[in-house]
């Protein structure tokens, strides 16, 4: 079967040869250059490193069916990717064909299926007052030069399995597991950690390593990357300004209020956000068409609060950033499927993260003391 990998926007289709098309990599080769990409460079490169490492890895062999074919399977990643990991992904069918579970990294688990809460937006003005409020006034740690912002997170993406001879479908997420990165505040070099899903030890974030080289011709190194803690600072504290500014750095044929307010959810997962830069980011979000409130939901590790969300009408994804409803300190984010879209029935939880620890280093891959976290 083929989809599209980055998000669930096409009909499932069978995969049989078919000798009169031209193959993936002529398609890939025809396709035009990527624009500039939606999200953080870095954070790009990293889900098609998810990919690569999907395609590196073999399912468990079983004992060969007389009469059946193998499943075909392909990895989701509910996140953009270039044009070129695209071409990629219209060929993992054929290299992850097998029986057995998906695998991503690790052996995947069912999705959880959660009631579906209808949301509102008559408490969304002041819902984000409160929320802006609270984190307006909360320290937040200065990074300075040569330092690193660390964050620690837990978290779980999608997979999905469909099979071509029963026309079943399953959708898998990959187990919780931790994430952690690291970052100077110019973003000019980092490291991130994934056990299971990246290579032992983790893999560097530096702005002239293989993660995080130049591609589209607009990320020049040396200066200030989106989302570093230091373009963020510099950025306006008015809300109807900032969001002008996040317009600016998507780009692509999705939905560029669904893509704004995505990029408010990449910035605040992982990133160290100044205290009036943090309330101008909600506000701002406030602001973006479909946006609403859902009164519960929860974080990956399973700390219940409010939300706000917006849906994806493409995919039938909506996106939650959960916050704790007394405190209204933010506490991750939750994507749920509430229509059904190629077999993945509402209710699903698409993918979980939990922030846990935000702090401010001395150096990449030191953790914080017990205590100092912000």
């Amino acid at each position: 079967m083929t989809r599209k990998f980055w998000k669930r926007t096409e009909p499932l289709t069978r995969t049989e040869p078919d000798h009169t098309k031209p193959d993936h990599t002529e398609i890939a080769r025809l396709l035009p250059p990527p624009s500039a990409p939606p999200m953080p460079l870095d954070r790009q490169l990293l889900f098609e490193e998810h990919l690569l490492n999907e395609i590196r890895t073999h399912a468990p062999a079983l004992a060969p069916a007389a009469t059946k074919r193998p499943v075909r399977r392909v990895l989701l990643i509910a996140l953009p990717v270039t044009a070129a990991a695209l071409a990629a992904v219209l060929a993992v069918g054929a290299l992850t064909n097998g029986v057995g579970e998906p695998r991503t990294g690790t052996a995947s688990v069912e999705a959880p299926v959660v009631p579906v809460e209808e949301g509102s937006a008559l408490q969304l003005v002041s819902t984000v007052q409160q929320i802006a409020a609270a984190v307006s006034t909360r320290p937040t740690p200065e990074p300075k030069p040569g330092q690193y912002i660390y964050v620690k997170s837990k978290v779980s993406f999608l997979s999905f399995s469909h099979n071509g001879d029963t026309d079943e479908s399953r959708t898998w997420v990959q187990p919780l597991h931790q994430r952690e990165v690291w970052r100077t505040p110019d973003a000019l070099k980092g490291w991130l950690d994934e056990p299971g899903y990246q290579a032992e030890g983790g893999i560097t974030l530096d702005s002239d390593g293989p993660h995080s080289k130049p591609v589209n011709g607009q990320d020049v190194p040396g200066a200030p990357l989106r989302h570093s803690y230091d373009w963020l600072k510099a950025q306006p504290t008015d809300p109807d300004a900032l969001l002008k500014v996040i317009y600016t750095t998507v780009s692509g044929p999705r939905d560029r209020d669904q893509q704004a307010f995505e990029t408010i959810r990449a910035i605040v997962n992982e990133q160290l956000v100044p205290a009036q830069s943090a309330a101008a980011l909600y506000r701002a979000a406030a602001k973006i068409p479909g946006v609403i409130v859902v009164q519960n939901s929860q974080d990956a590790v399973g700390r219940t609060g409010l939300a706000l969300a917006r849906l994806d009408v493409q995919n039938g994804e909506r996106t939650e950033l959960v916050f704790d409803r007394t405190t209204f300190t933010y506490l991750g984010s939750r994507g749920i499927q509430v229509k059904q879209v190629n077999d993945i029935k509402p209710g699903t939880v698409t993918e979980r993260t939990a922030v846990l620890e935000r702090a401010v280093v001395d150096a990449q891959k030191e953790r914080p003391a017990p205590g100092t976290t912000a």
